[in-house]
């Protein structure tokens, strides 16, 4: 297996070397959103120590991101009205992983909603918009 890059986008983001829009964040994750959502409120948790995936990583980043996962993934059912969640998780390139960070993918699901296509940008104003009513619905739990 290769090596962790630490130039990857997500340590970048972590390094407040590039812009993000946080939802949460505690000691050993980062929450954000993704900016190209497949559905409103879709964001990612990652952990905040190096690791490309879920192969390499260590029990305590796993139990970590897991416990922010489930935590978000009731948040962004409050704050988006849905009935369910989605959670992706890929491993290495022919696994379809594109950043080599472990990170999931929690995704909002209403009934009957369908998710978008992949690598289409969002709109900054949205994706703003969503990470304050996520932030919302924290501080109102």
């Amino acid at each position: 297996m290769a090596q962790y890059d630490p130039n990857n986008i997500f340590a970048k983001i972590l390094r407040g070397e590039l812009p993000s829009y946080k939802v949460y964040e505690d000691v050993g994750t980062l929450v954000f959103m993704d900016i190209m959502p497949r559905s409103d409120g879709h964001m990612l948790v990652i952990p905040k120590t190096p690791c490309r995936n879920l192969l390499d990583a260590s029990a305590e980043q796993l139990a970590a991101v897991m416990a922010t996962a489930q935590k978000m993934s009731h948040v962004a059912m409050r704050a988006f009205d849905a009935q369910g969640v989605t959670v992706q998780q890929f491993n290495e390139a022919e696994g379809g992983q594109e950043v080599f960070h472990l990170h999931f993918h929690i995704l909002p699901r209403r009934g009957g909603d369908t998710v978008r296509p992949p690598g289409i940008m969002a709109d900054p104003g949205v994706l703003s918009e969503h990470a304050e009513k996520m932030r919302a619905a924290i501080a109102a739990s």
